[in-house]
Formats: C-alpha cells, structure tokens, sequence
C-alpha cells in the first residue's frame, strides 16, 4: 500500500478517564468529542503516497448496524474542511438510514483532491484497502466524484463496497432511487401544503441538474409540474431544456433561480444551500430537495418555519438511494428497493405530523424520529408500525 498513516479516534462503551487533550484552535476536535453534534464512534485518517490518496473515514454511529454512506471525491480548501465534512456527512448517514428503516448505521468517506486529476485505478485500489482494514464496521458507495465504474474497482479489494455495475453484481446507478425517493417526499409535502398529492400545476425550481437532478425533471415533468432549473454545467441545462421543450425553461443561477416565482424549491446540488440569503429571498413555500445538508447553520429550520414554508427534511427525502445501495448486499432487487423508497411518501408524512403535534420546525422533528430509533435501536420490521398492528 505504501507510505500509510492510519489515526484512529474511536469511542467505546467503556468510560476512559482520560479528557482528551483539545486545542482551542481545533474545531474538528472540539466538534467530534465536545459537541452535541459529535459523538462519533470512529474516524480514520487514510494516507497512501504511492497514489496521492489522502482520505477520511467517519463512523457516526453502527447501533443499527454496519455504518453504510458514500465516497465523495472533492477538492476540499483545507484538510480541516474535508474531516469536518466528513463528521457532518456521517451523522447525516446515521439520520438517514435510521428514518429509511435500514438497518445500518451512519459512516461516510472523503476523498481530498481533485477527481478529474487525481483520480486513478491505483488510489481507487488503495482506498478499497482502507475500506477493508475496517473489517465490515463500513459499506462504501458513491458520492459526490465517484461513480459506478469506481465502485468496481474498489470493490477489488473488499466485499463492502456497493453501488457496483450490475455487470458486477451491484445495482447500478443510485441517483434513480434517490430522484424517485425525492419525488415522493415532494409529493407528501404537496398533500400538506395544497392538500392533494401531485405537482401538477405548480412551479417547482431544480438547481443542480447532474446525477439525481436530471432524473428528479422526468418525474415532475411526467406528473404535470412546470419545471426551471439551473446548473453551473451549461451543457446539462441546455440538453434538458431541448428534451422538454415548453415543460422545462432554465435561468442563469440559483440567486436567480430563488427569485424567480415558484411552488418549489429543490436544492439538488452540494450543501449549505439553505443560508439567510437564501430563505429571505425565497418565493416557494416548499422546499424538498436531494442535497445532503442543506441547512447552511442551525436556526435556518425555525426561519423557513416562520415565513411559513414547508421543509422536508433532505435526509429523509434523499434516502431513496441508500436503500438502493442497501438492497444490494441482499442480492439487488430493483422492484423491492423501489417499493421501500416509496415509503418515503409516508416518512415525510409523519415527520409533518409530528412537527405539527410537536409545535416544532419538520427538521426537529426528523431528528427526533431518528434519535428514538438510534436509542431504541428499533429493528427496521417495526419502524413507524401503526399503534395496535400486529
């Protein structure tokens, strides 16, 4: 493998009564053993010379089960960025998965640097490595920079790897499921919001037209919605617009996009898209979106809550795909994954229920659903079972 530094911070059930000695100046450290955000059981630090792989490895929490979350490949602007990142994406996971009913706990991977010139057959190998070390505690897929043909190639080297070509056994392009999983959320949000379930009629604004966003287009163009999108790929905006002409128009950014009037706002692009700006500026009053974290900082969820627009929480309605990956490891059956992403119709449902018992935003709400499951460590047979069923 190389020149390898693996560092290894893991939580145990045992106490310690050794305080980890944390610097001020530190606010990966501080986050991952001081925060109520922290808490996380593992994170490594990946290092292979030979190839250029500099990676981190989190495992938020496997009481569910193994950690199972993507490999994103970004150039990030400090290493610091890349582990906080991957904390951040982590505990998502370990939402995400909780709320899917899977029974899997939360882990994602970064991979620092850029794909387009970095990424190569021999990095992918030595990553695949890393992810074995592991020894099953975490089951990779793709991300953000990764795609099906990496996934292959990784899973050369381990057995926990998903997200392959159905050439090799996988399931393929996850983006479908999770396009799919985001319809249905935007579905549950239409039924509270007008009180029907479709978008036919409205307006719904996609920005980020890539992996899930084109797909996410074809199923609101087929339910009668008008769709603008917007994407910094003019080639992916242009490509869309000809195969929908009069369906699908496009504007020149998302600061447009967000101005423009519209039923929906769906983010469908990286995180943070959710800021003060953003909110303020907004005409819809639903927002259901596949980027993961969208909430730029914590009080975005009251803000959109007070100027009355409906949120669906992103972890939830963006699931689709990790149930996809999930089936893998079972054998892939696309129609049995399919009909578990449509559940997520009634997910949202009952995160809006529970927001409106509550008197609390639906991203509380989610995060409360979540915890309880992660707590009681409810195995997926159970999850969200009416009161009274058998």
């Amino acid at each position: 493998m190389g020149v390898t530094t693996v560092t290894d911070v893991r939580q145990t059930d045992r106490a310690s009564s050794i305080e980890p000695t944390v610097s001020p100046e530190s606010s990966v450290l501080a986050k991952l053993f001081r925060s109520e955000q922290g808490g996380h059981e593992q994170v490594v630090l990946c290092q292979d010379r030979a190839s250029g792989l500099k990676a981190v490895i989190a495992l938020h929490s496997t009481a569910l089960g193994p950690a199972l979350g993507g490999t994103r490949f970004h150039a990030y602007a400090s290493d610091e960025e890349a582990v906080e990142d991957a904390l951040n994406l982590a505990r998502g996971m370990s939402y995400k998965n909780a709320l899917a009913g899977l029974d899997h706990g939360g882990g994602k991977a970064v991979i620092i640097g850029d794909p387009d010139t970095l990424k190569s057959e021999e990095l992918l190998l030595a990553y695949g490595r890393f992810v074995a070390s592991l020894g099953g505690r975490y089951v990779t897929a793709c991300d953000v920079g990764t795609y099906v043909a990496d996934m292959d190639v990784v899973a050369r080297e381990n057995r926990w790897t998903t997200g392959r070509s159905p050439e090799n056994g996988g399931a393929g392009d996850s983006s479908v499921l999770t396009a799919f999983g985001v319809f249905q959320g935007m579905r549950a949000a239409a039924k509270v919001q007008w009180g029907e379930p479709t978008l036919r009629g409205r307006r719904v604004g996609i920005a980020g037209v890539g992996k899930v966003g084109h797909h996410l287009v074809e199923h609101l163009v087929d339910d009668g919605a008008e769709v603008v999108i917007t994407d910094v790929r003019a080639d992916a905006v242009e490509r869309i617009v000809a195969r929908h002409p009069g369906r699908v128009t496009a504007v020149s950014d998302a600061e447009v996009l967000v101005r423009t009037p519209l039923d929906v706002y769906a983010p469908c692009a990286l995180g943070g898209a959710l800021d003060d700006a953003t909110v303020g500026a907004l005409t819809a009053t639903v927002v259901c979106g596949a980027a993961n974290n969208q909430l730029a900082h914590p009080g975005v969820e009251k803000d959109l809550a007070d100027r009355g627009i409906l949120y669906a929480p992103d972890y939830v309605v963006n699931a689709g795909g990790v149930i996809q990956v999930a089936d893998e490891l079972h054998g892939f059956d696309f129609d049995r994954a399919k009909a578990k992403a449509t559940k997520i119709y009634d997910t949202t449902l009952a995160i809006f229920d529970r927001a409106k018992a509550d008197g609390v935003p639906p991203a509380v709400a989610a995060d409360r659903l979540a915890e309880q499951r992660i707590a009681e460590r409810t195995p997926s047979a159970e999850w969200l079972r009416p009161e009274g069923s058998a």
